[in-house]
């Protein structure tokens, strides 16, 4: 089957989680494995010379020693299956972690582009369920081999006797396993097809139950509409599921009824040969047990080979999005960025589309960044500044034209070495469930126990004095998620965001909408220390408040992604352009 290619991966991802467990499992499987053909060899034995006995004959030297290894098989068999469900544990453990690690690392190491495709981003949660859902298919590979060994062994003993035995046993539990294969690629197609709406119910159960939602959630009254949305998904998963269940229910009966023909045909057969005296009493019990033994683990075997295949046909994703690779990435022996810079960013000829659309949002887009600008980029919404950004830290590439640093192509210099040097926040920057000196730390993670740099950072931002009014200061956690922790404002959130950008101490500085949920005191603190903070640095703005952009020594007006002008704000002002009447209309609203 197709998707037993996936097994291979998956095994070498146990094998790295832990080499150790896996080979303690494997041996004491292997032990086990045995024990019941030694057990039913053991109790032929013991059988045979009881009759031997009632019939006057003297019993078998060691008798009573094969009752005692017969008591020791057993116990060895209770002991050993204790011994790998302990392994199991601690490989289910080991491999959570291990595979949790390399989603964490190899989801980091993605394009940006990635997490903005709905079809890779469906990809990405099948992968994360399946990184913890699938521990049964790992057991379930442990339990084949033990399985396949002690079938093997016990058809052994029945092939001895009788090939036709076995041969009809294998025969009556093959379309039992075909059919079992068949619904569990049904299984699967379903569950993928249901992957988008599973989806859209996991982001109405949020709407319906998180704090984000709650006021509108209230007064909107919109508690009916997501709860009828909920429902109308749900039953159509739900009649999709029972549709295909009571298929595979009334195919799994007809088929057992097969297999268990098969299974009491053979068994008919030995009690037959042992009446007309062909086989002994013993032989009988050898015979039935290895035949019950064999048929039960033959159906084991292919149930659990059923069973893998299935839980295989859903780690398809967890595969493919390990064979990702980012497009975005450092090429071999890439060359450091320059320390200082020089000349600084040119954009030259750029022109970028995001992937799956056909839209330039900016269109041969040529300016400079030297050391010791400040360049504001101003422009109504969608017209390529947070672009520019994503282009400048090279989280994308230009669809044409270069940008160079220091005349040097980006694509040239190591990835991890050009973002130590450029400090960027977001307008949608991360509000982490962490402590206050954590949430900063994130800027310059290496810094994170330097407690003097984190406090000089909330002190340039203006964090310091939301942190001193804190219960526990800097150890306070914040956000709601966890007990214990305090929200904040979304202007004193702002200020821990500008903190990280003042702690990484890059030679860029980019700030996107910085100053977007502060008040105007705040607003203008701030900016009384811009000067300062970016002196010698390279620093780029993007603000819709014009007491913001009127600050920086260049700015950059975008209009259908080129630059429809530029210039100091006295300069725009005076050539009474776009830039003026924006001013104006702005202006005109606080007057």
């Amino acid at each position: 089957m197709k998707s037993l290619c996936n097994v291979p991966p998956v095994l070498r991802m146990v094998w790295d989680s832990g080499r150790g467990v896996v080979l303690a499992g494997l041996v004491l499987r292997v032990i086990i494995a045995l024990i019941p053909l030694g057990l039913l060899a053991v109790t032929r034995l013991i059988i045979n010379a009881v009759v031997a006995h009632e019939q006057h004959q003297p019993l078998i030297h060691g008798f009573w020693w094969l009752v005692v290894l017969e008591f020791g098989l057993a116990a060895v068999a209770g002991l050993l299956g204790r011994g790998t469900d302990y392994c199991d544990t601690l490989l289910a453990d080991r491999f959570t972690l291990h595979i949790s690690i390399r989603i964490m690392e190899h989801a980091s190491r993605l394009d940006l582009a990635s997490y903005e495709d709905p079809i890779f981003y469906d990809k990405l949660e099948r992968a994360r369920v399946q990184a913890t859902d699938r521990l049964s298919m790992i057991q379930a590979m442990g339990r084949v081999v033990q399985q396949a060994i002690t079938t093997f062994s016990l058809a052994a003993g029945v092939f001895f006797y009788s090939p036709l035995l076995l041969g009809v046993l294998v025969l009556c539990v093959v379309p039992a396993f075909l059919g079992e294969s068949h619904f569990a690629f049904l299984g699967y197609s379903l569950a993928h097809r249901q992957t988008p709406v599973k989806r859209q119910l996991d982001y109405l159960r949020v709407l319906g139950a998180s704090k984000e939602s709650a006021k509108e959630l209230k007064l909107f009254g919109l508690a009916p509409f997501l709860s009828s949305e909920f429902t109308r998904l749900s039953q159509g998963i739900y009649h999709e599921n029972v549709a295909l269940a009571l298929r595979r229910l009334r195919a799994g009966a007809l088929l057992s009824l097969l297999s268990t023909l098969g299974y009491y045909g053979t068994y008919a057969w030995v009690v037959y040969e042992t009446v007309i005296g062909r086989l002994s009493v013993g032989d009988l019990t050898f015979l039935a047990g290895a035949i019950a033994g064999a048929s039960t683990n033959i159906q084991m075997l292919f149930s659990s080979f059923t069973s893998i295949a299935d839980q295989a046909l859903f780690l398809t994703d967890l595969v493919d999005f390990f064979a990702v690779e980012p497009t975005v990435r450092s090429k071999p022996n890439a060359q450091l960025a320059p320390k200082p810079v020089h000349t600084g960013f040119e954009f030259r000829n750029v022109s970028f589309k995001y992937p799956g659309t056909s839209r330039l949002v900016l269109d041969h887009l040529n300016f400079s960044l030297r050391p010791g600008w400040r360049i504001a980029l101003i422009g109504e919404n969608g017209q390529g500044k947070t672009t520019i950004v994503k282009l400048l830290t090279r989280l994308y590439d230009p669809t044409e034209g270069r940008i160079l640093l220091d005349g040097v192509d980006l694509r040239e210099y190591d990835l991890e070495d050009l973002s130590r040097q450029i400090a960027v926040i977001f307008q949608d920057f991360m509000r982490y469930d962490l402590t206050a000196a954590e949430n900063i730390a994130v800027g310059e993670i290496l810094n994170k126990d330097n407690r003097p740099r984190i406090e000089s950072a909330a002190r340039k931002s203006l964090a310091h004095n939301v942190v001193a009014r804190l219960p526990a200061g800097y150890e306070q956690v914040l956000g709601r998620r966890f007990e214990g922790g305090v929200d904040l404002s979304g202007g004193e959130w702002q200020k821990m965001a500008l903190a990280r950008a003042y702690l990484r101490d890059a030679q860029v500085l980019v700030l996107d909408e910085p100053t977007a949920s502060l008040d105007a005191r705040s607003e203008h603190e701030v900016f009384e220390r811009f000067a300062e903070l970016t002196e010698g640095k390279m620093a780029l703005l993007i603000s819709h408040r014009f007491s913001t952009v009127r600050m920086a020594d260049r700015i950059l007006v975008l209009e259908n992604g080129r630059i429809a002008e530029e210039g100091s704000h006295d300069d725009l002002m005076a050539s009474a352009g776009r830039y003026s009447e924006m001013f104006e209309l702005q202006a005109a609203s606080y007057r």
